[in-house]
């Protein structure tokens, strides 16, 4: 049965698609990459198959079901969605992205670490996922959701990043956070001072990874700033 969030389908699709314009507009995707939006524990939302930078107002994103096929015209990576919905009734939402600095860093089978304000968020770890290839099978899909775990995060060897929420807006932030966290970490490296630089210990990340005072929002709206869908300011 489907839920009421079918009924702020409008709502959720211009959400859905001021993400994937913000992802864009970052540099944290750019032919490539999808984001999705989940509406019930049967279905979620995902965004138009083509270069986020380039979805349209009111351009659909397409409904896909948790479990059962791929709608056509959904990319194949969209598997990987599904797969962390089935195994995370936490999940409110996935993004795939291309980061620069994260895919260089994968390459050497390196993650950010929590150094900072923005690390402090994947204090927990983030996942590396050890292989390089397109993610275009049930079987990788599930591999991929089972190494991720619980995690928000998981970089892909020279292949982008996973990024999961509790909801969207908070999946496009943190996003943009774990990039932030992999420049620092690649400068660091460049300076020689990895070794030397402090890692955010447990009890310092869970207080500095807040959510107060409109930390996610206040990131959502410097992202969206612009978008041709929100009213311009006052």
């Amino acid at each position: 049965m489907q839920s009421d969030a079918f009924e702020d389908l409008p709502a959720l699709q211009r959400e859905v698609r001021l993400a994937a314009r913000a992802l864009a507009r970052h540099g944290l995707v750019h032919a490539y990459g999808h984001c999705s939006r989940r509406l019930d524990d049967g279905h979620f939302l995902v965004c138009a198959a083509r270069p986020m930078g380039l979805i349209a107002d009111a351009e659909p994103g397409v409904i896909v079901p948790v479990d059962g096929a791929l709608p056509d015209g959904v990319l194949g990576e969209v598997r990987i969605h599904q797969q962390i919905y089935r195994r995370r009734p936490d999940a409110q939402a996935v993004v795939r992205a291309m980061p620069r600095s994260l895919m260089t860093l994968g390459t050497a089978r390196r993650v950010p670490r929590p150094r900072h304000g923005f690390g402090a968020y994947f204090g927990a770890g983030v996942t590396l996922w050890d292989n390089p290839q397109l993610v275009r099978n049930d079987a990788a899909a599930a591999a991929l959701a089972e190494t991720l775990g619980t995690q928000h995060a998981l970089v892909m060897r020279g292949n982008g990043a996973i990024v999961v929420a509790d909801s969207l807006i908070k999946a496009v932030v943190l996003t943009w956070y774990l990039e932030d966290a992999a420049h620092l970490e690649l400068d660091l490296l460049a300076a020689g001072l990895a070794s030397e630089s402090v890692v955010l210990d447990a009890s310092e990340c869970r207080e500095r990874a807040t959510d107060s005072g409109r930390i996610f929002e206040r990131m959502w709206e410097y992202l969206t700033a612009g978008d041709s869908e929100l009213p311009p300011p006052p």
